[in-house]
């Protein structure tokens, strides 16, 4: 990214090829993502579904981050449909490796966040990522979340390798 400025802005369903082709570059990296590359098989067609509900839906949104015109990362908040959890939902980051670490998952975050404080419904913002991301865990603790919980051994990525999930949220209104 280097001097090059990320621009960030709502998702659109044109956008859905370059989600789209984030998400499986990520997916094959195996690190970040719960899906391995053999299980995700999504198309465009069905990305853009996806990202029309989102859309439409009143209490989600998702933004896309691009440098130079190119995509480089988005975040998707996904609310609850459970009435007594309409204030709460959470979110998924995605970034390409060449934009890691250049701030853009920082101002992915921040255009969400600044979202939920506006919004009329949401309240709180809830994430959870594997224990093994620090880099992800400490931005999200820069960022005022807290850690609510882990679910040990949720993942597993081979035999006798096992990852917790690490559960985090923060509080944009009350």
């Amino acid at each position: 990214m280097s001097k090059h400025k990320a621009v960030v802005r709502l998702v659109r369903v044109e956008d859905a090829e370059a989600v789209l082709s984030i998400q499986r570059e990520v997916v094959g990296e195996r690190d970040y993502f719960i899906a391995v590359s053999e299980e995700f098989n999504k198309t465009t067609e069905e990305h853009q579904e996806w990202i029309q509900k989102i859309i439409e839906h009143e209490r989600e949104t998702m933004f896309l981050a691009e440098v130079e015109g190119e995509a480089a990362g988005w975040i998707v908040f996904k609310s609850q449909e459970r009435k007594r959890m309409h204030h709460t939902g959470s979110f998924a980051i995605i970034i390409k490796k060449d934009y890691r670490n250049k701030g853009i998952g920082k101002l992915l975050i921040n255009e969400l966040l600044q979202w939920a404080e506006k919004h009329p419904i949401i309240e709180k913002v809830s994430l959870g990522t594997f224990s093994t991301n620090t880099r992800a865990i400490e931005l999200y603790k820069k960022l005022g979340f807290v850690e609510e919980g882990r679910k040990i051994n949720e993942l597993k990525f081979s035999e006798k390798e096992y990852v917790d999930d690490v559960l985090m949220y923060k509080m944009v209104k009350g």
